[in-house]
């Protein structure tokens, strides 16, 4: 049976990317609005009682009003910003991160997207602590990077602007950002970690890293105990990919690449096996947003997971 479907927030980068994902599948409908209609309360209201599914691509005050609107119980939403990333109430979205995640998600009613960001450090940190190899009272950094599209219409903007000059920037300099509380919630860690964001001059992509002073760290696995861990927790996935080839001489984040919805990691360690640096790369508008989205999406409508998404 079709099932329909409105994107509240249609016209932003993610909804767009979402769309494209869906276009020409038969097992949906998408509810649009018009231009006349996208503000109109009412209208908004009723697409969003009428629709068997609802994904909010929206600020996070946006989206807790179209939620506070959705008042049909039979209305499956997936909400792509903050608001809900750490409510109990809300199933996470990140199916491969923990045991029974997809088995949730499948049964949710309503399903809070996974942040860019965090998709690339959960997906590496998550499963080792939850396997004893790293210890959860570790005071972790992360050091990640990502393409300009994550920050919006007003980033795109100033990176794509006749003379824009910009080649690097660092931001979440006052260390509260707001992917935080997330990270260290789902990861289940004591200490919140410091988080060094920056934006590069590339439209889309992301690398997320994370070193650890394995000498440092008491009861702490190898390198090869961490990247055999990892291995065998995604075991299957068709989405993530866990690397065991010797480390490459470099890894590259391309100013131009291509659309993906796949999330490959990376278990490098010293030649003395004293330090390791777990590195995550991804597309902040794929498996870190809209590809996430879609891929939840099929979860909940008991489709392949996969349909849809750009994983070669």
């Amino acid at each position: 049976m079709t099932k329909s479907i409105f994107i509240d927030g249609a016209a932003g980068t993610t909804g767009l990317e979402i769309a494209d994902r869906l276009a020409g599948r038969d097992a949906f409908t998408l509810i649009a609005l018009d231009d006349a209609k996208r503000k109109d309360v009412a209208a908004k209201r009723e697409a969003l009682n009428d629709a068997d599914f609802v994904i909010l691509c929206l600020p996070d005050d946006a989206a807790k009003e179209a939620v506070a609107m959705t008042t049909s119980a039979t209305t499956r939403i997936i909400d792509a910003s903050t608001a809900y990333r750490i409510d109990p109430d809300w199933a996470y979205g990140f199916a491969e991160f923990r045991k029974g995640q997809r088995e949730r998600i499948a049964s949710a009613r309503l399903v809070s997207n996974p942040g860019c960001y965090p998709t690339g450090f959960l997906g590496l940190i998550a499963p080792l602590v939850a396997a004893g190899l790293i210890p959860a009272d570790w005071p972790y950094t992360v050091n990640a990077v990502s393409g300009y599209s994550g920050g919006g219409k007003a980033l795109i903007q100033r990176f794509e602007s006749d003379g824009a000059d910009i080649g690097y920037r660092s931001y979440g300099l006052d260390l509260a950002h707001k992917h935080v509380p997330e990270m260290q919630t789902h990861a289940g860690l004591t200490h919140a970690p410091i988080f060094a964001p920056a934006v590069v001059r590339a439209f889309r992509g992301m690398v997320v890293e994370v070193p650890l002073p394995l000498s440092a760290m008491t009861g702490a696995g190898s390198a090869d105990a961490l990247r055999n861990a990892l291995y065998a927790h995604y075991a299957g996935s068709p989405v993530v990919t866990v690397h065991s080839e010797a480390a490459p001489s470099e890894l590259l984040m391309h100013a131009d690449q291509a659309p993906s919805d796949r999330l490959d990691l990376y278990v490098l360690g010293s030649p003395d096996g004293s330090q390791v640096r777990l590195i995550a790369m991804l597309d902040n508008l794929g498996k870190g947003a809209s590809g996430a989205a879609v891929q939840n999406l099929n979860i909940m409508a008991g489709l392949d997971e996969t349909a849809g998404l750009r994983l070669s």
